[in-house]
């Protein structure tokens, strides 16, 4: 059976692909006039919130019902403040607070800004319980460790972004926070004993009213021993439609992703995909082209004239699709959504993330606020691939900017050599030293320069801005939960003295 240009087009109809650049390239204008779904925005394609609306009214002049989407879950996960850094801090943190009045607030504020650029879909939150402290690629995105705290978070967090107008989608079901894999490297398996707690915070999503869920992309093996959830109708169908029974968009996570990608290549895993119950397919975090979007239409397209995918479940899926993009189309205008809490002083966000930080201190020596400006060195990891490893984080440069002359050093794996933290001690000489770590459990380099230097300087203050495994580093230990630019405003704050 040859593939007809209805077949394409209904193929076209559940893609969200992603493209290089600030304005649409032609391949995508002239795809969604023959009606491409929607497509998935990075931070390559956002300069600022005024080109972004420019960027969605040119999508919309091709095909008014293009669902526009963005993974923006704030904190560490930002598209929109990529090259500044978050001004609302992460899930971690707002789970830390434990104020689900602040958390919708904060959602609906975001929701607000989405809708002015003329997004439509936000691929927030992440509703994984993080149990696994070791977890690479979930931590400060999920809201904590307990599955009741995640739940009431993700459901306060799905109810301020659709008051805006917005489609919340949560991810990453059936849940990814008891994992060691990052999807994006390998399959990851979640343990059978897990999966109730994990299955919790999905479920209330969806009584919640949830517009889309995301799939993960890992193995199962209660429901389905063979497929990653993404691929699995056991899970997909099976689990969420009739057991949860959602009945909203089910979009993948990044097709290209190797957990899928590697065994059926992109085209392959995408029809896989929509056979077992997804909607939607998004790409293009790593794969920003045509050829690319072109080669998973043709797949699908070819899934169905081969007999592998029923005609009648993609047109199900288009269905959702269109159902989805009416319902944004008919939500209203976020104009009269009003930002609740906002302090004079910068914003909900980072009152939020004031909230979050928990000082420790297991010693008089130094005392807080600093007496001189300090020397801080930042040790910076290597992020995984959902974070923009250009997006700025620190402390040293709000802190600068309440103590002039404080001087920052930032120092990468592989450059904290005994005799380069000789030289840093002996240039910190005299002043407050001030280290700050980013997950120091999950790296050994950091840990071993944290010894070497705490070692050295008794009196040195730690500020953790990731998942912080103890508190009893440093004469003091700050933990801001997040490194969200509202994160490192804050910790500065109190080592400055002026909040």
């Amino acid at each position: 059976m040859p593939m007809s240009g209805d077949l394409l087009r209904l193929a076209d109809a559940v893609l969200f692909p992603g493209f290089a650049g600030h304005e649409p390239p032609d391949w995508l204008r002239r795809r969604l006039g023959e009606g491409l779904a929607g497509v998935a925005l990075f931070s390559r394609n956002i300069a600022g919130p005024a080109q972004v609306a420019r960027l969605t009214s040119a999508l919309r002049a091709e095909n008014p019902s293009v669902l526009v989407g963005v993974d923006e879950e704030s904190g560490e996960v930002t598209r929109l403040e990529a090259a500044t850094g978050s001004s609302r801090p992460g899930a971690y943190a707002l789970g830390v607070v434990d104020d689900v009045a602040m958390t919708e607030t904060l959602a609906a504020d975001l929701g607000a800004d989405l809708a002015r650029a003329g997004i439509t879909i936000d691929f927030a939150p992440s509703a994984d319980v993080n149990s696994n402290p070791d977890n690479p690629v979930i931590g400060l995105r999920s809201f904590g460790a307990d599955p009741a705290l995640v739940s009431r978070h993700a459901r306060a967090f799905v109810r301020g972004l659709q008051s805006a107008g917005v489609a919340a989608c949560v991810k990453h079901f059936p849940g990814h926070g008891d994992t060691t894999v990052d999807s994006h490297h390998g399959v990851p398996e979640m343990a059978a004993d897990t999966v109730e707690d994990a299955l919790l915070p999905f479920a209330d999503a969806v009584r919640e009213g949830v517009k889309a869920v995301m799939t993960g992309h890992l193995l199962v093996p209660s429901y389905d021993g063979e497929l990653p959830a993404t691929l699995s109708p056991k899970v997909l169908t099976g689990l969420l439609r009739e057991e949860l029974g959602f009945q909203g968009v089910i979009i993948t996570d990044a097709i290209e992703m190797a957990a899928v990608a590697a065994a059926y290549g992109i085209g392959g895993a995408s029809a896989r995909a929509i056979a077992a119950g997804a909607d939607a397919i998004c790409v293009g975090g790593e794969h920003a082209d045509e050829a690319t979007a072109t080669g998973i239409r043709d797949a699908i397209a070819a899934a169905v004239t081969q007999g592998l995918l029923p005609e009648d479940r993609l047109a199900d899926a288009a269905r959702r699709v269109r159902e989805l993009a009416a319902w944004t189309a008919s939500s209203g205008s976020p104009s009269d959504v009003v930002l609740a809490g906002a302090a004079g002083d910068g914003g909900a966000g980072l009152v939020a993330a004031r909230r979050a930080v928990r000082v420790v201190r297991r010693s008089t020596t130094p005392a807080l606020p600093l007496a001189a400006a300090p020397h801080v060195v930042e040790l910076v990891p290597e992020m995984n691939l959902a974070i923009d490893r250009h997006t700025p984080w620190g402390v040293g440069e709000p802190l600068a900017g309440l103590l002039p002359g404080t001087v920052v050093t930032r120092m990468a794996a592989g450059e904290t050599t005994g005799p380069a933290l000789e030289r840093l001690l002996g240039a910190a000489a005299g002043r407050p030293l001030v280290v700050v770590v980013r997950d120091a459990h999950r790296h050994p380099w950091q840990e071993e320069a944290l010894r070497h230097l705490l070692s050295a300087r008794k009196d040195a203050v730690v500020v953790e801005m990731g998942l912080p495994a103890r508190s009893d580093l440093g004469a003091v230990h700050i933990a801001t939960y997040g490194s969200a630019r509202v994160c490192g405003q804050a910790a500065a704050e109190i080592l400055a003295g002026s909040l």
